[in-house]
């Protein structure tokens, strides 16, 4: 590893942080997927299943089958909309928002494994986000950044 490009290390440090946290998330039915659908409709309230997709930018098809197992497992509620026979709306359940809070506990007894300060890496992860994302002017990277959902 001493040799490694940092890229490396960051997407190999990504990926086995992922597949420890999804072994823990696996435990309450979540996902990492799954985690951050619960996480948006914490923060934003309800929304439609399109608008959902359209704000983690993923596509409509891939949020059904996310939103299929959360529901499966009492953390969503779909219910047609009212003003679109052709929408769902989306809304969070207590369940839900208890896996969300689970789902952050488990996300620090991952990174507590590791002998570093998991809010001094959060704050270096979040800078190397920001300068980079400030190098694309792309509206996409910059709503990537900001955490609002593409138009």
């Amino acid at each position: 590893m001493d040799h490694w490009p940092t890229g490396r290390l960051l997407s190999t440090a990504a990926r086995l942080v992922e597949h420890s946290w999804n072994e823990k998330l696996s435990a309450i039915g979540l996902t990492h997927a799954g985690v951050i659908a619960i996480e948006v409709l914490s923060a934003q309230g309800s929304m439609t299943q399109a608008q959902l997709a359209q704000y983690v930018r993923v596509q409509a098809q891939t949020m059904g089958k996310t939103l299929s197992r959360l529901e499966s497992h009492g953390h969503i509620v779909r219910v047609r909309s009212t003003s679109d026979r052709r929408s769902q709306v989306v809304s969070l359940t207590d369940s839900g928002r208890e896996a969300a809070l689970a789902a952050v506990e488990m996300e620090r007894s991952v990174l507590a494994a590791a002998s570093i300060d998991p809010e001094l890496l959060r704050q270096e992860l979040q800078a190397v986000v920001r300068e980079l994302a400030s190098q694309f002017a792309s509206p996409a990277a910059r709503a990537l950044v900001d955490g609002a959902p593409l138009n």
